[in-house]
């Protein structure tokens, strides 16, 4: 995470509705040979406290089996930004990017837990598909969802501290930010560029 602090000044709440609505992101585990990372879904609960998440069984993560220490890393849109894109003078290259750190301890979980879990998950991201139908697990065939559930384990990652960084050019005045932002928006070069160029104008995510 970015230490200057003028990039970490956004309210907790603010930090806990980007992760629940992105959610899907790199979870990062110590394993005895070093890090061990997978990328997932998670559905974080409204008070960012804890959050559910499932793993393949053959997943080194999966095979830890106790409670471990763990990171989920919430990537946001991300864009390089040219000096020249500034207007003014004497400025250097950086990176813009919206990041949400939650950190905690994964738990393993009953494996009867597991089907209300994806259940739970599946109905996050069917409901942002409206006025699609959601999909739910009863369209399934007799005994297909419970074969296939035998692959993977549910597991809870209780939140211990969330840290995020909005790295939108804060430190520069308003009109050397907005003339980056257009240019993020016409030539940038990342991920979710109209977003990043939004918030770097000053919109709140959800007007983006």
């Amino acid at each position: 995470m970015h230490p200057n602090p003028a990039f970490r000044k956004e309210e907790t709440a603010r930090n806990i509705r980007f992760a629940r609505e992105r959610a899907f992101g790199t979870l990062a585990v110590n394993g005895e040979d070093g890090p061990l990372t997978s990328h997932i879904p998670f559905l974080l609960d409204e008070t960012g406290a804890e959050a559910e998440l499932h793993l393949v069984r053959s997943n080194p993560i999966a095979r830890l089996g106790a409670p471990a220490k763990a990171v989920i890393s919430v990537m946001g849109p991300d864009s390089y930004i040219s000096p020249d894109w500034y207007g003014v003078p004497d400025q250097v290259p950086t990176w813009n990017y919206v990041s949400v750190r939650l950190r905690g301890v994964l738990h393993p979980m009953p494996h009867g837990n597991l089907h209300q879990m994806l259940d739970r998950l599946s109905a996050h991201f069917e409901t942002l598909l409206l006025p699609k139908t959601p999909w739910t697990s009863e369209k399934m065939s007799d005994g297909v969802m419970e074969k296939m559930m035998r692959a993977i384990l549910p597991f809870r990652f209780e939140v211990t501290g969330i840290e995020g960084t909005w790295k939108l050019n804060q430190n520069k005045p308003d009109d050397v930010r907005h003339a980056a932002a257009d240019h993020v928006a016409a030539y940038g070069q990342g991920m979710e560029l109209a977003m990043l160029a939004g918030l770097m104008h000053g919109a709140d995510p959800k007007e983006t």
